[in-house]
Parts: structure tokens; sequence; C-alpha cells
């Protein structure tokens, strides 16, 4: 069994005082890993590739609160959109509506964080400050998602100050958007940052959620 855990029960320790929650990455693990860490009391995992997740989903208990947290192209969310409890990478109006689109067909409520850019590599994904606002102030209109936070990325270095600056940031942003257009409601609640390599410092700087998977599953074998 490839499941580390005593690293499980590590991250639970950690995460608990911040009152965050544990979604286990399993991209690229077998079905026998996942079963081994749900075993263990684990209830929230998340998957990058629509394909593997919907393999996944079918073969595994049903009570497996499902997160997508990779790049989600429009013409696959309907592949997700039956099952699905949260997507992390909302990086578009257009895609949000197809979310939405999708879930009204399955008679679903899909909850929804906006993927915003704070990292220096501009390979990654993710909405400007400016965006974050074009698409909240259309959000209203679906009435089947539900914008439950927000989320992103760190760079990928060694400098933890910068790190810390970029969770921070977002962070502030979150407390901006929550302010002008959530103000009273429970359901604008998430940040979802922090990896396995920056994970204590995303909970220090205000992470709800952490998406851990190296720690959890091992490295990841891509061949």
């Amino acid at each position: 069994m490839a499941v580390n855990l005593t690293n499980y029960r590590q991250v639970l320790a950690n995460i608990t005082p911040y009152h965050a929650r544990l979604v286990a990455v399993s991209k690229i693990k077998p079905v026998e890993d996942i079963q081994a860490l749900y075993d263990a009391g684990q209830r929230i995992f998340g998957e990058n590739y629509v394909q593997e997740l919907a393999d996944k989903a079918g073969r595994l208990p049903q009570d497996i609160e499902w997160h997508f947290i990779g790049h989600l192209q429009r013409n696959k969310v309907k592949y997700i959109a039956p099952f699905v409890s949260m997507i992390h990478s909302v990086d578009s109006v257009n895609l949000l509506q197809e979310i939405n689109k999708q879930a009204a067909r399955h008679n679903r409520v899909i909850h929804c964080l906006l993927q915003v850019f704070i990292a220096t590599e501009e390979t990654k994904f993710g909405l400007s400050e400016a965006e974050v606002y074009e698409v909240l102030e259309q959000a209203g209109a679906l009435p089947n998602v539900r914008i439950a936070g927000l989320m992103g990325m760190a760079s990928n270095t060694d400098d933890e100050e910068r790190i810390r600056k970029e969770f921070r940031g977002l962070r502030a942003l979150h407390n901006e958007v929550r302010a002008r257009y959530f103000s009273g409601a429970e359901s604008f609640r998430e940040l979802s940052t922090g990896m396995s390599g920056d994970y204590k410092i995303a909970l220090e700087e205000g992470s709800t959620l952490v998406r851990i998977g190296s720690l959890l599953f091992g490295a990841r074998n891509y061949v």
C-alpha cells in the first residue's frame, strides 16, 4: 500500500487547530490507494483529470466528496456535473455558465471556487483581480452554481516570504469580495490554498482547504 497513514494523521493534526479541511489529491493514483485512505477516515478527494475522475467515482464509495481541482475545459463539464461536489478551478465566466447549465440538467447546485492568478509563473491559470469582479457581477444570474470562495496556487519557489505574500494577498481579496458581495452569507467561506510543500504557510494565512497529494500518496509516476 502506497498510502502514508503516518503523514495523513500528521496533516490532520496540523490543520485541526485552523478548522481547515483536507482535500486528498489522488490524481494518477489507483482506486486501491484511495480506498485505503477512505478506510482511514478521509472523505474529500481531489482530481485533476475529468475522465479519470469519472472512472474513479463509479468504482469507489458513493459518499466520497469529489473536488475537481485541475484546469477544466467547458466541453468536459458534463461528465462530472452529475456528482462533483466542488470545482476549485473556475477561471472564466464562460466556464461558470457551462457549469450552471450542466448542473441545471441534473437539478443540482455545484459549489465553485474562482481561481485567482497569484504566482509569478505564466504557466499557471487564473483570474486577475479585475476579472474576479467581472465574474462575480454575472454569477448572481446563475442559480445552479454557488460561489463558495477563492483558490490560488503560489509560485514554485523556496522563497517562503514570497509564498506567504501571495497567500496573504489572496486572503485580502477574499475578505474584500466577501464584504462586497457576500456580507452575512455563510456560503462564501472557502480559501483553497496550500499543497504538500507550503500548506503550513497557507494555514497561517487563512486557508480553509489544503490540497495535499504527495505527502499522502508518495511521488507520482506519470509514465
